[in-house]
């Protein structure tokens, strides 16, 4: 687990989706900032630059020099940060992984695909306008529907997982970023194969 050097211009983009602020942490929609902390955790670093309307690291996966980014615009505005990044370094949409919540799936799995639509997910649909594609690969993270029909589903994504529930993230948040690990080095099929469950 190697940093590589600043003029070494990234290859890969890992945009980690989530809201800033104390309010939002833990919330179910900032799965995505979790598991990008994880991610890093592992390397040694934070991410806790000042660059891009983010926070970014730097590491090296499989050689391949990466960008990790927790924009900070607030999650319908994600584009802003991951399109400045993206092209400041001319990194293709091929080549930016989102890592986000996803309520369709339910809580302990995880959804690793190519491309596609944003699904209704307001931060990945900021990104895919701003890029005017849809060719991102993407890891999704499992919260699961509101427990009610009364219970809004902005709400929803901006409660506050249980002690109990965050216990129980923590492994799939781990596998979040192994999944991004195996996107870069063996394509997004070796990782759809190992953590689509």
């Amino acid at each position: 687990m190697a940093f590589f050097k600043r003029k070494t211009a990234p290859e890969w983009l890992v945009v980690f989706l989530g809201n800033p602020g104390k309010q939002y942490e833990r919330t179910r929609h900032n799965a995505g900032f979790l598991a990008g902390d994880m991610l890093a955790a592992r390397y040694g670093v934070k991410i806790n630059k000042s660059e891009y309307k983010g926070y970014t690291a730097r590491i090296t996966v499989g050689g391949s020099p990466v960008l990790l980014l927790k924009p900070q615009t607030y999650m319908n505005l994600s584009g802003q940060s991951a399109g400045l990044a993206g092209m400041f370094y001319k990194i293709p949409p091929e080549k930016t992984i989102m890592v986000y919540d996803d309520i369709s799936l339910t809580p302990g799995r995880l959804r690793v695909r190519p491309d596609g639509s944003a699904g209704g997910h307001k931060g990945v649909t900021s990104i895919q306008q701003v890029t005017n594609s849809q060719n991102q690969p993407r890891v999704k993270i499992g919260i699961g529907m509101p427990p009610d029909e009364d219970y809004a589903v902005p709400d929803w994504v901006i409660s506050k997982f249980s002690d109990r529930e965050f216990k129980e993230l923590q492994p799939i948040l781990d596998d979040a970023g192994r999944a991004v690990e195996e996107i870069i080095e063996h394509g997004w099929e070796s990782a759809a194969q190992k953590y689509n469950r």
